[in-house]
């Protein structure tokens, strides 16, 4: 398992499988550069249990088929229950490629960097990881009523209700000068 770095648990894709002429056939990333993902430790036990799995062949998938070949999307689908649990969840519109728009906008929220969030998804641009992000509203709305409670509770500034004009400080109000 090459691709899997069990010290700094960092999986290294390098590779996909789509379908071909003749069958199913591995070739590089969509970006045709390799990306770094880090394993969070929530999937850290099962990804060690795959590599233990994998008998120590650096060229074995972590993952494979029923038969031991490649994962098609029909076998990851009926695999997972796909239809069944978005069904159920009440989301039929939602595709697996989601869960990469899903992944990209925690690590967001989590603070990961812009910069850094391109790299793990591989993009060749900011802009195109930008398009991937879909923050929580959450902070947007704290951030309002902290401004609010900062407004309303700061000594010396205005209250909303109450006028701006002879305020002191703010911006288009003459600052008080020296006394002549």
């Amino acid at each position: 398992m090459q691709d899997i770095d069990l010290t700094n648990w960092i999986w290294t894709v390098r590779r996909q499988t789509t379908p071909s002429p003749g069958g199913l056939a591995d070739k590089n990333t969509k970006g045709k550069t390799a990306r770094r993902v880090p394993l969070i430790q929530e999937v850290r036990p099962m990804v060690a249990q795959r590599v233990l799995a994998a008998g120590g062949r650096p060229d074995a998938r972590l993952f494979t088929g029923p038969r031991g070949g490649r994962i098609t999307t029909a076998v990851l689908r009926d695999a997972t229950h796909w239809d069944d649990v978005v069904n159920s969840l009440g989301y039929e519109h939602l595709r697996r490629h989601d869960l990469r728009h899903t992944g990209l906008t925690r690590m967001a929220d989590a603070g990961v960097p812009l910069h850094v969030l391109r790299l793990i998804a591989g993009h060749g641009s900011p802009q195109t990881t930008q398009r991937y992000l879909h923050p929580d509203l959450r902070p947007v709305i704290h951030a309002g009523h902290n401004l609010s409670t900062h407004l309303t509770t700061k000594p010396g500034l205005p209250t909303p209700a109450e006028p701006r004009a002879n305020t002191p400080g703010l911006v288009g109000n003459p600052q008080p000068g020296p006394a002549q």
